[in-house]
């Protein structure tokens, strides 16, 4: 595509510096590397030009060749390569001959170009052959064949993987160098013009392929007189630089440092070019050019343009590029460079604090303005997409002691952006998707579709596959239970991943799932158990499903879903996605945290998320050095992450186990490997296990692996130790490598002991500690035997110690290791190691949430009240505190009130009569009922119990029966085990004085006057006094206690109790009752040592009477007593 033609461009009026160098012919040019220099050739004479001094010095030179000078090179550290049409290569440092890189006989040099590594040089020659030399090792050459003419031009590019060759027959091959055989990789006919002979002037042109510095495209002198770019990427052509004022060949190009301008020659002008937009913005000009320019070359350092022409001139203008535009040697976020048809250079002032972005910029040194100006096609210029946006220039105007200004260069790292492990880029229409110890997926690109390739390295377990990919997917993962791919939204379709299991019983295993609009995929990967059985056929091959998917969008998410599809969990990611890589349990996902630092670091943590629990059980730094950037990711065949770096170093976290104490240790620097001393080649990991490092190997500047595919080669895995000892050295890093993997496995045990693998490998570890321990006998190292010693895992290995130390005779010594084998047999070892990882588990224990109060129990009648539940705990079965069985008694009561009794745990007892009601308890039993509630009235006890136990329902009782008569004194209805209780008066008197009131104003209005009268004017006790619960009548109360003032009313009996305690008194004076009145006698006296014992409960279940009475404002309310059913006695009254 060609760009919008201009009338005429601005010609700079800049004066060149020129000198002749007193020959007509070809002249070669190259700047040295730190641009100090310029090397020129003509003729048999080869000069340096030094940059910081005038015109007028004459440079040193030199004339060893004996034919003309055809090609010059600059190399590392002011080396300068020449080659000449005698076929010889030289090589210059300091002016000086340092000696003959190659020799052709026979044939012209006809170019030698070095790479950017400053390693090796390529040179061509009237030979159909182009030779890639070793610089350090001169016998090392890889050749280059297969042409039809010979080569006039070569060119490397900027990251020196890449070669391109311009033939005389027309033709520009592209050669990929980074591998053991070069390999061309494209061809491109018809650009540039096919010229033979030797003697022409055309010949001499310029038909280079000349590298952008981003590696991104070259471009060519095409023989219509334009300069096209050609892709990289395609090796097609994307452009044209072309205005109509320039007529004639193109003779030489050269793109400048920063690659802003590109710099060609046509005729005897030069112009300059943006290189993003493609206008034409400066022409140069001058008069005493009369031939064509061979070579031009830009400074390294310095705003200077220099060129040679076939006439023998050497021309190099000075600040070539005007002030107001981006300088040519300095990298920019854009290229300020001005609008291709205004009036006026547009200035880059250097803004203030205070200034305004949209003030108008100041113009002082304004270029005239043209006359004829097309305003119709005004094009601004482009930024400069390939260069990076990290950095920034902050330029000045004008002279620095004029304006004042300060020049800062601000390079801030690049962020390293998110990339898949084991994949590579698309070349040459294959690449791959993954590469891991698993297998492979191959990708290639049929323009309307892709063809995917499975292949694993274990045939016997799963089966390779093919398939035809519609939506282009461009990334994926290999798992141990399926693959996993994603591709990009691109119109009306949303990215989506599938998934792929191996094997799987049903039919319908694969799955699809579709991400929202706009979201991109970032990253996969798939994880779960290793199969148990082949996935070769389609069967149950076990019941672990179909492992783990893990899906990172733009959204900055992790979604978590499992081999069949379901979501499980989104998590969110507080820092940019960079990789991800699953393992059996786990995947381990690389994140930004926050920004890059000013000091080089990409600043990256590792966290690993458990798949059972979606938890994080690690979370580290990286251990990426500053400057360096993450290369890959991976497992290790005992399932520990890795990490890989662009040093080659490769780390693992061996503890991974345990949550949080991971640490990453250095297990391999590839660069101490043995094979890699003397050899260009680097290493792509895929896997790591205890002995072997699995890579593939690549060659020169190879940054990938290419096709056809190539096998894993197995490097032995070394920890990077520094010590030198030829027979210490490799048994201590063995030592320490196997610990490290024995680490791995015994934390997987969890509460199980090793095996007998992990006890024949410790026996093997016992060995190499002999050794050691017999070198440092050897060499009086004692305090070094004993740390050896305590490395030994079990108790024959400390006798095998013992005896190296007796045989050496160190006696203290020996006494040492015994104490440590004493020590080992007190303590196990393997059972201390199974106590400390329970230790660990339990400093990682759920938390539990507070304990919440029971509910209330709805049963009792009330309604629950929030933070007021204050019933009793539950009933606790105690065999010592079973319950007394009652003993029954025949009798008959005819009341109608139901009276249960409850035990103290809130369990309701059965119904009875009077008789049963006397509940016997040993006298053990009743002390500890009161040590354990002490001040609890046994009827407040079954109050509480009343509300909150649900009752059971009530026994019928017999009709006709008083509760508070005596009871007979059958012994056949006694109970020989329970003793009778005797209850203090204090009870019975607020009963008596109850009663005795209700009754006296029941019978008689008047009260006890008119009881009195009915008695005759005695006061009989007997009859007066109600009988004791137990059946026997109560001793005399104390005159105080019955003129003691209660603080409450107190209810009057009813005619009902009256009554009762009538019926009472006469069966306590039946026909025995002398026998009771001796028998009340003795009872008197056990109840007195009773009262005593029990007088301070009696005073607090008084007390906790009364205040339940204040709190319910009402009397107690006492049972009414069953009518007498014996009308066989007398009606006797009973009065106050």
């Amino acid at each position: 595509m060609a760009s919008t033609s201009r009338k005429s461009p601005t010609v700079l009026q800049n004066t060149a510096e020129l000198n002749d160098l007193e020959y007509q012919g070809y002249t070669a040019l190259a700047f040295s590397r730190d641009g100090n220099l310029c090397y020129t050739g003509s003729d048999l004479i080869s000069r340096s030009w030094n940059m910081n001094t005038g015109s007028d010095e004459e440079p040193p030179y030199n004339t060893e060749a004996d034919l003309a000078v055809t090609t010059i090179a600059a190399g590392n550290d002011d080396t300068w390569f020449t080659g000449n049409e005698d076929g010889n290569v030289r090589s210059f440092r300091e002016n000086e001959l340092e000696g003959l890189v190659a020799k052709v006989p026979g044939a012209a040099i006809r170019c030698v170009a070095v790479d950017p590594a400053g390693k090796r040089i390529a040179v061509s020659s009237d030979e159909l052959s182009v030779k890639i030399i070793d610089l350090s090792d001169t016998l090392k050459v890889w050749p280059l064949d297969g042409y039809t003419e010979c080569v006039r031009k070569l060119t490397w590019d900027p990251s020196g993987s890449l070669l391109a060759t311009s033939s005389a027959d027309g033709k520009v091959d592209v050669w990929d160098v980074t591998q053991e055989v070069p390999r061309r990789v494209h061809t491109l006919e018809g650009v540039i013009a096919a010229v033979k002979d030797t003697a022409k002037d055309e010949f001499k042109h310029d038909c280079s392929a000349v590298w952008h510095p981003s590696g991104q495209y070259f471009v060519l002198a095409s023989r219509t007189h334009d300069i096209v770019s050609i892709s990289r990427d395609t090796w097609a052509e994307t452009g044209k630089y072309s205005d109509s004022s320039i007529t004639g060949a193109v003779t030489a190009l050269a793109f400048s440092p920063n690659g802003a301008y590109l710099a060609s020659s046509a005729g005897q002008d030069v112009y300059i070019w943006s290189s993003s937009s493609k206008l034409l913005l400066f022409k140069l000009a001058d008069e005493r050019l009369r031939g064509f320019a061979t070579q031009l070359a830009w400074s390294p350092k310095d705003n200077i343009l220099a060129l040679v022409d076939n006439n023998g001139y050497f021309l190099r203008w000075k600040q070539v590029i005007p002030s107001d535009y981006q300088p040519p040697h300095k990298s920019a976020t854009t290229t300020s460079t001005r609008r291709a048809r205004e009036q006026e250079p547009v200035r880059r002032e250097a803004l203030g604090l205070f200034d305004d972005d949209d003030a108008p910029a100041k113009d002082d040194d304004a270029a005239p303005a043209d006359e004829d100006i097309d305003l119709d096609n005004l094009e601004e210029l482009e930024p400069i997409d390939w260069m990076d946006d990290d950095a920034g220039v902050l330029e000045k105007d004008g002279d620095d002691d004029d304006r004042g200004f300060v020049k800062e260069m601000v390079s801030v790292t690049k962020a390293q952006p998110a990339f898949q492990p084991g994949s590579t880029p698309m070349e040459h229409k294959k690449r791959y998707l993954a590469y891991n110890m698993i297998g492979v997926i191959e990708v290639t690109d049929q323009d309307t579709h892709h063809i995917i390739n499975v292949e694993f390295h274990d045939q016997s377990t799963r089966k390779s596959y093919f398939f035809n990919d519609n939506f282009k997917y461009h990334i994926a993962a290999l798992g141990e239970r399926g693959a996993v791919y994603a591709c990009h939204p691109e119109g009306e379709h949303v990215a989506h991943v599938r998934y792929k299991p191996y094997g799987n019983w049903a039919v319908q295993g694969e799955w699809t799932y579709e991400l929202d609009p706009g979201v991109k995929v970032l990253g996969v990967a798939a994880g779960g158990a290793p199969p148990s059985k082949s996935y070769r056929v389609m069967r149950d091959a076990d019941t672990q499903g179909n492992g783990n998917v893990v899906v990172a969008t733009s959204e900055n998410e992790l979604t978590f879903l499992s081999g069949t599809g379901i979501e499980r969990c989104s998590v969110a990611l507080d820092g940019d996605f960079v990789s991800m890589v699953a393992g059996h349990e786990w995947v381990f996902v690389v994140q930004r945290d926050g920004a890059t630092t000013m000091d080089g670091s990409q600043n990256l943590t590792g966290t690993l998320y458990d798949f059972e629990d979606l938890c994080v059980l690690q979370s580290r730094k990286l251990p990426i050095r500053k400057g360096k950037t993450l290369k890959w990711i991976g497992i290790s065949e005992e399932g520990a992450p890795l990490a890989y770096d662009s040093t080659g170093v490769m780390y693992m976290m061996p503890r991974f186990r345990i949550p949080l104490r991971g640490t990453w240790i250095r297990m391999l620097d590839t660069n101490r490997l043995e094979r890699k001393i003397g050899k260009d080649e680097t290493y792509w990991p895929v896997g790591l296990s205890s002995e072997l490092f699995h890579c593939l190997i690549l060659k020169g500047r190879q940054e990938h692996p290419s096709f056809p595919r190539p096998l894993i080669q197995e490097l032995p895995l070394r920890l990077p130790f520094r010590k030198k000892d030829e027979k210490d050295a490799p048994l201590e890093e063995h030592i320490a490598r196997e610990t490290i993997w024995l680490q791995v496995k015994a934390d997987a045990l969890g509460d199980e002991l090793p095996d007998d693998d992990t006890h024949q490998r410790e026996r093997t570890l016992d060995k190499e500690l002999i050794q050691l321990i017999q070198h440092a006998c050897k060499n009086d190292k004692l305090p070094r035997a004993l740390d050896l010693t305590r490395l030994l895992h079990f108790t024959p290995s400390f006798d095998l110690a013992m005896k190296v130390a007796d045989f050496y005779q160190f006696r203290g010594l020996r006494e040492k290791m015994q104490t440590l084998k004493d020590d080992r047999e007190e303590n196990d070892r393997e059972e201390g190691a199974r106590d400390k990882r329970r230790r660990w588990a339990d400093d990682y224990t759920a938390v539990p949430p507070p304990r919440l109060p029971p509910a209330h129990n709805e049963s009792s009648g009330r309604a629950a009240k929030p933070f007021a539940d204050f019933g009793p705990p539950p009933a606790i079965y105690r065999p010592g505190l079973s319950r007394a069985t009652p003993s029954l008694g025949a009798g008959a009561s005819n009341g109608d009130d139901d009276y249960a009794m409850n035990d103290d745990y809130g369990t309701p007892a059965p119904q009875a009569g009077p008789s049963e009601m006397k509940r016997k308890r040993s006298d053990d039993d009743e002390l500890h009922r009161d040590s354990a509630s002490p001040g609890i009235e046994s009827v407040k006890r079954r109050a509480v119990a009343d509300d909150f136990a649900t009752p059971a329902p009530p026994a019928p009782k017999p009709a006709g029966t008083n509760p508070f008569a005596a009871k007979s004194t059958n012994a056949a209805n006694r109970n020989p085990f329970n003793k009778p209780l005797q209850k203090s008066e204090t009870f019975f008197d607020k009963v008596d004085a109850a009663e005795t009131g209700s009754k006296s104003s029941k019978v008689n209005g008047k009260g006890k006057g008119k009881a009195a009268a009915s008695n005759g004017g005695k006061k009989d006790a007997g009859l007066a006094r109600q009988t004791t619960l137990f059946g026997l009548p109560p001793r005399a109360p104390p005159p105080e206690i019955k003129e003691k003032k209660r603080g409450r009313p107190k209810k009057a009996a009813t005619a009902e109790e009256g009554e009762s305690a009538s019926t009472s008194a006469r069966n306590s004076e039946g026909p025995s009752g002398g026998a009771k009145e001796s028998q009340d006698t003795q009872e008197e006296t056990q109840n007195a040592d009773e009262t005593q014992v029990n007088g301070e409960q009696e005073t607090q279940e008084e007390t906790q009477l009364d205040s339940q009475q204040e709190r319910d404002g009402s009397p107690i309310e006492w049972p009414e007593s069953p009518a007498a059913v014996n009308s066989g006695l007398p009606e006797v009254e009973v009065g106050a």
